[in-house]
């Protein structure tokens, strides 16, 4: 779904999630549906899950909060998603993160003004010995520097 287009109407979100309340702990793999359909979990999707599994609105919200795989907005047309966790920390990372961030202009979980990326921290790529670490899109990038980090910064478009 691009950032400009329209939130998808409740009876379309209830059409997507409904058939998956009979799964056993169905609000996961509802959430995911939502956001594999629209990239995100749409503000007035809460209401709908929460009426569906008779939840708390409070209940759904705190999962996709809690989640740092759900988003509240759209993408940018690239995600990076920097490691935050202690190996890549201990080998640079958070410098190399808040530099990234400074150089972008823009915080955690948000987009660069031009639509190009969002960066999102991920606690673990499994890259440990090879820190730091990064996943531009569905592709992981270790042993990070300034030089690495901008070239893949250039090929987002960012």
């Amino acid at each position: 779904m691009h950032a400009n287009a329209p939130a998808p109407t409740e009876e379309e979100i209830r059409a997507l999630a409904a058939p998956l309340a009979s799964l056993e702990g169905p609000l996961l793999p509802m959430l995911h549906a939502v956001q594999e359909t629209y990239g995100f979990i749409p503000e007035n999707a809460v209401p709908v899950l929460a009426d569906i599994l008779n939840l708390g609105r409070a209940e759904v919200h705190g999962v996709v909060s809690f989640y740092h795989d759900f988003r509240e907005a759209p993408a940018g047309r690239h995600v990076l998603k920097i490691c935050r966790a202690e190996a890549c920390q201990s080998m640079g990372g958070s410098a190399l993160a808040e530099a990234t961030l400074r150089k972008l202009g823009i915080g955690w979980h948000d987009t660069t003004g031009d639509g190009a990326l969002t960066v999102e921290p991920v606690y673990c790529l499994g890259m440990c010995a090879c820190a730091p670490a990064a996943m531009l899109d569905d592709r992981v990038v270790a042993r990070l520097d300034e030089a690495r980090m901008d070239r893949l910064l250039s090929e987002a478009g960012a």
